[in-house]
């Protein structure tokens, strides 16, 4: 089994230094990916786009994806453009997830639009259809939606690779939507959001929906941040690790960063961790 590892990264403003050297040290300790959370409404988090664009100029290699987009607050126009130019800039090294919105009081707030669930799930499909739509290579978009309208408008530049849109998915709908269009799917383990027993049913609605929308579910990415704390033993971690990707059938895991050393945890995680769990998964 072929697994990427890497981290769920809180955008904290409160020590900004920190929150950049687990990046860096995400990116030189050989981690995959680094997944940032997106909170506009939080005022002690940072601008998930700002950030990732800056943590683009001070990694080489890494992954970014922000994980996941509030779309409610993001027009998906200004998303597509937003994502096509930091994967140019830093070379091919973007995916985007995105989710339907949630914290609705924090969204409206800030001056975005109260969704129903239903509006909420409808507005995101019609942002999956404008992205593809901005990075198709098409020199006009048009697009007629309920929540969205784009009239003729240039799409530029291109992204340098096939950015892959990761959908934060629980409700069946969410599920659905996954499996017909997007690239991937990627649920939070712990708290309320997935559990372990739900795993297996999030797949297999995937699955069932991509093979009636006539595509092969094995090329949807399965990705997973992991909410739950690991082991208390830093020489189980390959093995919690292992038996989370296999037995959930996850194929990237993120793993959340403690608030206890967190630049140390980091590097142990991509020089000691994350090679033992591929050696482990074969």
């Amino acid at each position: 089994m072929d697994v990427r590892i890497g981290i769920f990264a809180v955008p904290d403003a409160i020590d900004a230094a920190s929150t950049i050297e687990q990046i860096i040290a995400a990116d030189r300790s050989g981690l995959d990916i680094v997944g940032v959370q997106d909170h506009p409404y939080q005022w002690r988090f940072f601008d998930t786009w700002t950030l990732l664009a800056y943590a683009a100029g001070r990694t080489e290699r890494v992954r970014l994806v922000p994980d996941v987009l509030n779309l409610a607050l993001r027009l998906p126009s200004v998303i597509a453009k937003s994502v096509a130019s930091l994967d140019v800039l830093s070379g091919g090294r973007v995916e985007v997830g995105i989710g339907a919105g949630a914290f609705w009081d924090a969204v409206e707030a800030m001056g975005g639009p109260r969704r129903t669930p239903r509006e909420s799930v409808d507005a995101l499909e019609e942002a999956l259809m404008i992205l593809r739509g901005f990075w198709s290579g098409e020199r006009s978009v048009r697009f007629e939606g309920q929540h969205y309208q784009v009239t003729g408008a240039h799409p530029g530049p291109q992204p340098a690779h096939r950015v892959g849109i990761w959908l934060g998915a629980y409700g069946p709908r969410m599920l659905r939507l996954t499996g017909r269009l997007a690239d991937g799917w990627v649920p939070s383990l712990g708290g309320h959001y997935l559990s372990p027993e739900d795993a297996p049913k999030g797949h297999a609605a995937i699955d069932e929906a991509a093979r009636r929308a006539g595509r092969d579910p094995n090329e949807i990415e399965r990705v997973l941040n992991i909410m739950v704390p690991l082991d208390d033993q830093p020489s189980h971690w390959p093995d919690q690790l292992a038996r989370i990707a296999s037995e959930l059938r996850f194929d990237t895991l993120l793993v959340s960063v403690p608030q206890e050393d967190p630049v140390g945890f980091v590097r142990r995680l991509g020089e000691e961790v994350a090679p033992r769990t591929r050696e482990l998964l074969g």
